[in-house]
């Protein structure tokens, strides 16, 4: 049985979050995608885990259903701690999957009395992250803990912001405990090679989504002879079964490159690191992205790559494709309808993203078909995101390296 998957998501109940992110919303967004199953998110939230025992149906072991697509209990939490003789303040996101409503309840309880679970469907907990891991062991040994999106700058695992430098540096002794780590949209798993920490560890990836149509921008495609959480956490661990991701490219990450918001100064590494790291045009310290501190924690050679690692696939969602191409924002009803028009000649996104081009050609014209297959093929060109300005897609080459900012983000952003 082969199911996509994307088992980071954020539920109604997180900040910034679509009020759309309903069961109903994710469910019928997961059909448009292709997607088979999704991580619940959020199930340390008091008020989303009543919605999902009341609205998801058991579907096999640690398998639930919602209007036929399958849903995996996970969440994400964030710990904010500093640890002794320290000054610096550490932040780190860690991603939880749970076989049962029963574990979900004791983690729950164990980790109330850190944070207002009720606060925010990503409750922040004050302790420190290798604490956390040391509860959840305690609970069931099954529990999945996962670093989440480990090269985020504010709330990474090695985020240049607030993380470590090593695996060991986190948890010490029980680091050989965690088994797999997700990526995050600014990086790839050929990035994620060049470190040697990282050999033995699985790489996941996710969408991270916070409203419905950016489900499955990051995905992993499994291949099971039954669908059940047992089944799904072994073949993370054991790569058995775990057929590819599929990526974003990093450079369309909000924090591929360095970079100044407030300045609209986006920097390669190397720049950056010429100017002390600082913004050119105020002289503060620049945000430093995701290629900079992989370069320079990076002991593998470039284009290293580690047995038995997990394939992978680079897409451009699609709505970012037609928008791009034709010139217009992806929430208008030129975009939507092209998109819609694609989704329903192929039956899902993850369809049209891999269609032979003599069939997209049937389905669009030559100019979107010839788009859609140069953008899985690497030959577009990138406006590289930077702090917190997602990348940007050009079918010409972009001449400045600067990104202006344009307005407010929607929660449609997310």
């Amino acid at each position: 049985m082969r199911v996509i998957s994307d088992l980071h998501i954020h539920s109604k109940y997180s900040r910034a979050t679509s009020p759309h992110s309903d069961l109903g919303g994710l469910a019928e967004w997961a059909r448009i995608k292709g997607i088979g199953l999704l991580g619940t998110g959020d199930f340390t939230h008091p008020k989303w885990l009543k919605e999902l025992k009341r609205g998801v149906k058991p579907s096999g072991e640690g398998m639930f259903e919602h209007q036929g697509i399958k849903f995996m209990l996970t969440s994400e939490v964030s710990n904010i701690f500093e640890l002794e003789g320290q000054q610096r303040t550490k932040k780190v996101h860690t991603v939880l999957f749970a076989p049962s409503f029963e574990v979900v309840e004791q983690i729950n309880d164990a980790i109330k009395g850190y944070g207002n679970l009720a606060e925010d469907g990503r409750p922040i907990l004050m302790m420190d992250i290798a604490e956390l891991l040391d509860i959840i062991e305690g609970i069931s040994k099954e529990i999945m803990f996962i670093p989440a999106h480990i090269w985020t700058p504010w709330f990474g695992l090695f985020g240049s912001k607030s993380g470590f430098d090593s695996m060991v540096a986190a948890f010490g002794k029980k680091a050989t405990h965690i088994k797999a780590v997700e990526t995050g949209l600014s990086s790839d798993p050929a990035m994620n090679w060049m470190i040697s920490g990282l050999d033995n560890l699985t790489l996941i990836s996710n969408s991270d989504a916070h409203s419905p149509p950016k489900l499955g921008r990051e995905a992993n495609v499994f291949e099971l002879d039954t669908l059940d959480y047992p089944s799904l956490t072994n073949a993370i661990i054991t790569r058995k079964g775990f057929e590819k991701t599929y990526e974003f490219y990093p450079n369309e990450g909000k924090y591929h490159w360095d970079g100044h918001r407030k300045c609209n100064v986006c920097m390669d590494p190397v720049d950056a690191k010429k100017l002390g790291n600082r913004c050119p045009k105020c002289g503060k310290p620049l945000t430093i992205g995701v290629m900079h501190r992989i370069l320079d924690l990076a002991d593998n050679g470039q284009g290293h790559k580690p047995a038995g690692a997990v394939p992978f696939t680079s897409l451009v969602p699609l709505t970012t494709v037609i928008s791009a191409l034709r010139g217009r924002g992806e929430q208008t009803k030129t975009v939507r309808d092209e998109y819609f028009k694609l989704v329903n000649y192929f039956g899902t996104e993850f369809n049209v993203l891999e269609a032979p081009a003599e069939q997209l050609r049937l389905a669009t014209d030559k100019l979107l078909a010839d788009a859609i297959v140069a953008a899985r093929e690497g030959k577009v060109h990138w406006r590289p995101g930077y702090d917190g300005v997602f990348g940007e897609l050009s079918f010409s080459k972009i001449e400045q390296p600067a990104h202006s900012v344009k307005g407010q983000k929607s929660l449609m952003d997310f």
